[in-house]
C-alpha cells in the first residue's frame, strides 16, 4: 500500500499538522498506466473505458489539490457565497412541498363542504373516507417509481417531472363533476406526491453541508405545513372547487425554480459525470478548493467500493447486508410507529377529531389552530437541529406526545370533554409530535442511507410508509366507531412511547457528521447507540 501524506486543517489556528494515514490505492491504481479493467462485452468496455478516461481526466485535473485537508468537525465547510447557493436551490424544493401540502390539507375543507352541499356531488360517511385515504393509496405508487427514476435520470429531473401530475391532478378535481373523477384527481395529486417525497430529502441531503443538513432537510417539513395551513385558510373563505384551482399555482412555479437548480453532486460523480460534478459542488460550496476536497472524498470512497467488489453486488443482495438493512430496519418501524401515533390522520381529520374532543373552541378555529402550531413548531424545530442533537429533540418530541395523548385519552374515558382542556391538549399533542416526529424520517432518509442505496431505498421507504398511511387513514372512521376517540388517543400515546424507546436504544446522533462518516458508523458492527464503537482519533473522517 503506498503512503501518501495528509493536512489536516485546524479550526482555530491557521496551522496544518502532518499525519500519516494508509491509502487504499485506489486512485492511485485508477490513475496507473494499462490498469483499465478487462469487460467482456464490447459495449461494457466502451462504456468502462469512457468512464475510465473522464475518471483519469478529472483526477489529473485535480492533483494539486489531492493533499488539501480534510473536514474536521467545526471547520467553515463552505463560503457566505456557498451557503446562500445552498439556501436558494432549497427554495425551489420548498416551493415544491408547499404544493405537496395542498391535496393532504384538502380533504379537511372539502368533506365538510361536501357533506352539506345540494348536488349531484354530495357525500357520506364512505365516500367521505375514500376521498380522504384515496390520496394516500396512490402515493405509494409513485413513491416506488420514485427509487429508479431519480437513479436514471437524477434527484432534481424526478422532482421537476412530479409537477406535471400535481397540476393535472388539481385541474381534475376543480372540474370534477361526479365523485369518480374526484377521487381520480385525487390519485393522481397522490401519485405525484409519491413521487416527490424521497428525491426532495435525497436531494437536499445531498447538496447541503454537515453543519446545514439538518435544518435544509427539515425545512420542507415547514413548506409542506405551510401549505396545509394555506389550504386551511382558503377553505374557510372559498369553495373547495376554487380552492383546487390555486393550487396549481405553486407546482408551477416550483418547476420553474427547479430549471435554476443545479443536479446534485453526489448523483453527477456516480454516474462518472466528473466535470459536471465539480461545476455543481463548485456553485453549492462557493470555494474551489472545498469542492474539490468534498468531491475527491466521494470519488476515493466509489473507487473503494470498485476494488471490494460491491459494485458488482446486485441491489437486493446490496440490501440484505448489515451496513444497509440496520438503517433500513430502522428507518421503517419509527415510519409505521410514527403514523400509529397520528401524525396525519389528524391532519386529514383535523375537523372531525377536534369536534369529536369536545371542549369550547369551534371545531374549525381549533384546526386552523392546529395547522398555525404546525407551522411554527416545524419552523422551531429547524432552528434548534442547529443548536441541539438530533436525539434529544426526538425524545423530547416522543416523550411529550405520549404525555398529551395518554392524558387526553384519560379525561375522554372519563366522559365528553368541555372547557379549554380538550383543545389544548390536541395542541400541545400536534406540538410535540411536529416537533420531532414529524421532521424525523426525512431527516432519516437524507442522512442514514448509504450513498450506493439512498435513491432506490428512499423510495421504496415511501412505498411503505404511504401504504401503511392509507390503511390507517381508511380505517380511522370504523376505528374511532369502534373504540371510541379516548381509544384512539389511548393508541396514538401507546405508538408515541414504543416509537421514543425504539429510538432512544436505536438511533445514531448525525449531527455534525459528514456523510461518509455515517456509513461508516453502520459498517461497524453498532446495533445499540449507548454501547456503540467509538473511532479512534486518527479514523475519523
Amino acid at each position: 500500500m503506498a503512503v501518501t501524506i495528509c493536512c489536516c486543517y485546524c479550526y482555530c489556528r491557521p496551522h496544518f499538522k502532518v499525519r500519516r494515514i494508509q491509502s487504499d490505492g485506489a486512485h492511485e491504481a485508477m490513475l496507473g498506466e494499462g490498469q483499465v479493467p478487462q469487460i467482456v462485452s464490447e459495449d461494457k468496455e466502451t462504456k468502462k473505458q469512457d468512464e475510465y478516461e473522464a475518471l483519469q481526466s478529472f483526477l489529473r485535473s485535480i492533483s494539486s489539490t489531492a493533499t488539501l485537508p480534510p473536514y474536521v468537525k467545526g471547520e467553515t465547510y463552505s463560503s457566505t457565497k456557498g451557503v446562500f447557493n445552498q439556501c436558494l436551490i432549497t427554495c425551489a424544493v420548498l416551493i415544491l412541498a408547499a404544493g405537496a401540502g395542498h391535496p393532504i390539507g384538502f380533504s379537511a375543507v372539502a368533506l365538510p363542504q361536501l357533506r352539506v352541499e345540494n348536488s349531484s356531488m354530495r357525500i357520506d360517511d364512505e365516500m367521505g373516507s375514500w376521498i380522504a385515504s384515496i390520496h394516500s393509496a396512490a402515493t405509494p405508487l409513485g413513491s416506488m417509481l420514485s427509487g429508479p427514476i431519480m437513479e436514471a435520470i437524477g434527484r432534481k429531473r424526478t422532482l421537476q417531472t412530479c409537477t406535471l401530475p400535481l397540476i393535472v391532478g388539481w385541474i381534475i378535481i376543480g372540474t370534477a363533476t361526479h365523485h369518480a373523477l374526484l377521487l381520480l384527481g385525487r390519485i393522481v395529486c397522490g401519485f405525484a406526491v409519491g413521487i416527490m417525497a424521497a428525491p426532495s430529502q435525497v436531494y437536499l441531503g445531498e447538496i447541503s453541508e454537515p453543519r446545514l443538513r439538518g435544518l435544509l432537510i427539515g425545512t420542507p417539513f415547514v413548506a409542506y405545513s405551510l401549505g396545509v395551513l394555506y389550504v386551511y385558510a382558503l377553505g374557510g373563505q372559498l369553495p373547495w372547487r376554487s380552492v383546487a384551482h390555486l393550487s396549481i399555482v405553486l407546482p408551477a412555479l416550483a418547476f420553474v425554480a427547479l430549471c435554476l437548480s443545479p443536479e446534485s453532486p453526489t448523483w453527477l460523480a456516480r454516474q462518472g459525470r466528473f466535470h459536471d460534478a465539480m461545476a455543481a459542488m463548485a456553485r453549492l460550496r462557493g470555494d474551489p478548493d472545498t469542492a474539490q476536497r468534498e468531491l475527491h472524498e466521494l470519488i476515493s470512497a466509489r473507487e473503494k467500493e470498485k476494488a471490494r467488489g460491491e459494485e458488482k453486488i446486485k441491489f437486493f443482495a446490496t440490501v440484505t447486508r448489515a451496513p444497509v438493512l440496520k438503517p433500513l430496519l430502522l428507518i421503517n418501524a419509527f415510519n409505521i410507529l410514527q403514523i400509529l401515533s397520528g401524525s396525519y390522520v389528524v391532519i386529514f381529520y383535523a375537523v372531525d377529531i377536534v369536534e369529536a374532543s369536545g371542549g369550547s373552541l369551534q371545531p374549525t378555529m381549533a384546526a386552523n389552530a392546529t395547522a398555525m402550531v404546525r407551522l411554527g413548531v416545524t419552523v422551531l424545530a429547524c432552528v434548534l437541529l442547529l443548536r441541539i442533537t438530533r436525539r434529544a429533540l426526538v425524545l423530547v418530541s416522543g416523550a411529550g406526545t405520549a404525555v398529551c395523548t395518554l392524558a387526553l385519552a384519560f379525561i375522554l374515558s372519563q366522559g365528553p370533554g368541555s372547557g379549554i382542556t380538550p383543545p389544548t391538549l390536541i395542541l400541545g399533542y400536534v406540538a410535540f409530535n411536529t416537533l420531532g416526529f414529524f421532521l424525523l424520517p426525512g431527516l432519516m432518509i437524507g442522512e442514514l442511507l448509504p450513498t450506493k442505496v439512498r435513491g432506490l431505498c428512499g423510495g421504496y421507504i415511501f412505498c411503505l410508509f404511504n401504504s401503511v398511511l392509507f390503511g390507517f387513514t381508511k380505517l380511522y372512521p370504523v376505528m374511532a366507531n369502534s373504540i371510541g376517540i379516548a381509544g384512539v388517543f389511548g393508541l396514538f400515546g401507546a405508538s408515541a412511547a414504543l416509537a421514543t424507546i425504539v429510538l432512544f436504544l436505536l438511533l445514531p446522533e448525525t449531527k455534525g457528521k459528514s456523510l461518509l462518516q455515517i456509513e461508516q458508523y453502520y459498517q461497524k458492527s453498532n446495533i445499540l447507540w449507548i454501547s456503540r464503537k467509538k473511532p479512534q482519533e486518527s479514523q475519523r473522517v
